[in-house]
């Protein structure tokens, strides 16, 4: 690809094949509909109403919680990120599509509030967002997340929120109240501190620098806030481990965690075509480390392993974590939740009998 034909503030440069659709446009010749296909288009939101917005999680490298996304897709264009496979199931493609058609689920809330008030519903950690960022830009608009945190507030419902945006600020007042009630987990997600990395990886987010002050002002007013140091993707950021977990320690976070990057189903051509324009010159040493660390393969679902990872790379970067871990946040942990407080709507108002 020619440097002037590169998609500036996009992650991913093209839609590869969808796999669940019989029929599909391609560009063939760069003409007309082609042109257009190509072209770094704006964004368009999609307005979705679905009937259930909570899914519960049993996977055993995460153990049991819920998932709420109230965006499916996600303009931050992160290359690395697993959801882009999610889009696919909409009819739509991981790469550009995945970051240029965000779906609004627009009665999250009060889908949420409905589940919530289910007989059966039983009480443990609800993650928001499990999939794509709830702070990414479209919620300075549509505050949608806004609106869960004070629908789970009201239901006394502990959550655990993970972003990479600095909009999380703007619900300052809300997260106090949770934590509280011991009903909040932060993750602030913090790839890597090297600008020119970050704006190539990630094009449409906060900063290293600005994710650290996020970390440092949820943390003075004693929330409790774990330090994502996800995806390492060796060869890139590896080695960024820890003056990450560092600066996240001066800056007041309690623990630290990591993830090696995995490059499951379409996501590996994207991120293939990706590194070989972003860092032509260390391309193949990425790619033939991530695959070292995958048994052979970018793509690894085997779980137990496929968020660490096996073999000598994966082992050495788990030991860096390690010993940054210990020497920079040695004796600091999060505080757990409390499920106590939970209550209906049904469950008030039998409390005025």
């Amino acid at each position: 690809m020619k440097a002037e034909e590169y998609l500036k503030g996009r992650g991913a440069q093209y839609n590869p094949a969808n796999p669940y659709l019989k029929q599909e446009y391609v560009a063939e010749h760069i003409e007309g509909l082609d042109e257009a296909m190509l072209s770094n288009s704006k964004t368009e939101f999609l307005a979705e109403h679905p009937k259930k917005i909570v899914n519960k999680v049993e996977s055993p490298d995460i153990g049991l919680s819920y998932s709420l996304n109230p965006y499916q897709g996600c303009e931050h264009g992160c290359i690395y990120c697993y959801a882009r496979n999610t889009h696919q199931y909409w009819g739509y493609g991981a790469g550009l599509d995945f970051e240029r058609k965000i779906i609004v689920k627009e009665n999250a809330p009060q889908v949420l509030a409905k589940q919530l008030e289910n007989q059966n519903w039983q009480v443990m950690p609800l993650m928001l967002a499990g999939n794509t960022d709830c702070y990414q830009p479209i919620e300075a608009k549509k505050k949608l997340t806004r609106q869960i945190l004070e629908v789970l507030l009201q239901y006394r419902h502990p959550v655990s929120i993970i972003t990479k945006n600095a909009l999380i600020l703007r619900d300052l007042d809300l997260l106090q109240e949770l934590n509280k009630l011991d009903l909040l987990h932060v993750n602030i997600s913090i790839t890597t501190l090297d600008e020119k990395l970050r704006l190539k990886l990630e094009p449409r987010t906060a900063s290293g620098a600005k994710r650290l002050e996020v970390v440092r002002q949820l943390s003075a007013v004693g929330i409790p806030v774990n330090v994502m140091v996800a995806p390492v993707i060796p060869g890139l950021n590896d080695s960024e481990i820890p003056q990450i977990i560092k600066q996240a320690a001066e800056a007041g976070a309690q623990s630290a965690a990591y993830t090696i990057v995995r490059l499951n189903g379409s996501i590996g051509p994207i991120f293939e075509d990706w590194i070989q324009e972003a860092f032509p010159d260390r391309a193949a040493k990425v790619l033939n480390q991530i695959a070292d660390c995958h048994g052979g393969s970018l793509n690894d679902s085997r779980f137990g392993t496929r968020m660490r990872g096996e073999g000598k790379f994966a082992e050495a970067i788990a030991k860096l974590f390690k010993l940054s871990k210990q020497k920079y946040m040695a004796g600091r942990s999060i505080k757990p939740f409390n499920y106590s407080h939970f209550c209906t709507r049904a469950g008030k108002q039998m409390e005025l009998f």
